[in-house]
């Protein structure tokens, strides 16, 4: 399909379409009076054909699902779980990435710049001669079912499940797909996404900045008169205008605010190689922080293959409860804690300081089995949207999808007590 990436994240890069050889040849100026028109995404420069703008003006459009009202229905401090989500079929209905988004669940507030929401993509057209772009904040990408090829103004990616991409704030994509399409979104507004500090881990650990990937300058010349429509999300809302040309007519770039892709299993795992449970923060690919040291507005973070070591302890995540929000999404295979009916392409939420953990199936065998080394989540890809702020879940997420698992609860019930007082005695001195 034609893409090239340059490594690495966060650098400083530059690119040119081979196509227009010389284009950076006067990078010592961003602007010069001989140079195609640019936009600058501070701190990256784009230099394209014809400014991005010349369009007619924005309209109002029809919503869809997509929403940042979290007052739609009272909240619900329940463990929620949610079966896949239905694709529409291509034979019944068009849908596109843009028209199949549906908001899930979020908190904050879009104008003050803080908070976040969880989308569901779910589609089965191209987007054709339509791009989109996002002035609330970044997005997120996990494909699940069908790969997505993305056009940005930086170039193309090329994203498969079990790769992510980031299109950040302001940023213009367009989404061709292949078959009916499945996905997750975590939208952040107000803050960016970085690698989480290693700390004590060293240099080395988790995603390696080198394995994200930045497309190459790729640009189209073409003419689309009074056809091509731009979709822009302002303050929750959406918004459209036409112009005559494709916005993707950058025939070079440099900076460091670009899209980006990395494939899941270039992730380093970090484990327990002694006792105990270590939290899912050692998991974390990416993460959006507050102002408040040590606090997210959200992480990302994955449950891939490992080994699993731990001498004298109970291996899958314990129950807690916590104040953090944990939105959890299957990409392939099954979650190690419950691999009933939490399945690829559905979810759950388990609200702050809603208790939560493995299902009873999962306790009965893991306090039983022996431990020894054995491989974990082989086949399979969990992740965990995370946040410190309470969400709300939309009423398409609790009504209107009709994917909400009303029997989730049970899942807990046919734990039992195995409390006996007088079984462990305190040992006597040496």
């Amino acid at each position: 399909l034609g893409e090239k990436y340059i490594p690495g994240f966060g650098n400083e890069c530059a690119s040119e379409d081979p196509r227009c050889p010389g284009a950076l040849l006067c990078i010592s100026h961003n602007i010069t009076q001989n140079k195609a028109y640019l936009s600058l995404f501070s701190p990256s420069w784009l230099y394209r054909i014809l400014p991005s703008v010349c369009h007619k003006p924005f309209e109002s459009i029809d919503q869809g699902h997509v929403t940042h009202n979290w007052d739609e229905v009272d909240p619900d401090p329940n463990q929620l779980r949610w079966k896949p989500f239905e694709i529409p079929k291509a034979s019944q209905k068009k849908v596109d990435f843009v028209s199949g988004l549906h908001t899930l669940c979020g908190a904050g507030d879009i104008r003050s710049n803080n908070g976040l929401a969880i989308h569901i993509f779910l589609c089965n057209t191209s987007m054709g001669n339509r791009c989109f772009y996002n002035s609330d904040g970044d997005f997120l990408i996990v494909p699940q079912k069908g790969k997505l090829l993305i056009y940005t103004e930086f170039g193309k990616m090329l994203v498969q499940p079990n790769e992510i991409c980031v299109i950040q704030r302001g940023m213009r994509f367009s989404i061709d797909v292949f078959e009916e399409t499945r996905g997750y979104i975590l939208e952040v507004y107000g803050v960016h996404f970085e690698l989480p500090d290693l700390g004590p881990i060293g240099a080395n650990g988790l995603a390696n900045p080198r394995d994200f990937l930045i497309p190459v300058a790729w640009y189209e010349d073409r003419q689309v008169p009074g056809g091509y429509t731009v979709i822009n999300k302002y303050q929750g809302k959406l918004f459209a205008a036409k112009q005559n040309v494709s916005p993707f007519n950058v025939v070079a770039w440099h900076g460091n605010y670009t899209p980006y892709k990395y494939n899941l299993e270039n992730f380093m795992v970090i484990n327990s190689v002694a006792f105990d449970h270590a939290d899912p923060s050692i998991f974390t690919v990416l993460t959006a922080k507050s102002v408040r040291p040590g606090v997210a507005v959200a992480d990302f973070v994955i449950f891939p293959p490992r080994w699993g070591v731990a001498d004298k302890t109970f291996r899958p995540p314990y129950y807690h409860r916590n104040c953090m929000s944990e939105f959890m999404g299957l990409i392939k295979g099954h979650y190690e804690a419950k691999q009933g009916e939490f399945l690829p392409g559905g979810g759950s939420l388990h609200s702050s300081m809603t208790p939560h953990g493995p299902d009873a199936d999962c306790f009965e065998k893991a306090s039983k089995a022996k431990l020894a080394p054995e491989r974990i989540a082989d086949g399979t890809m969990a992740f965990m949207f995370e946040s410190s702020l309470s969400m709300a879940v939309t009423k398409w997420g609790l009504k209107s999808s009709s994917c909400l698992d009303e029997n989730y609860y049970k899942c807990w019930e046919p734990l039992k007590s195995h409390f006996t007082p007088d079984s462990r005695k305190p040992a006597g001195p040496n």
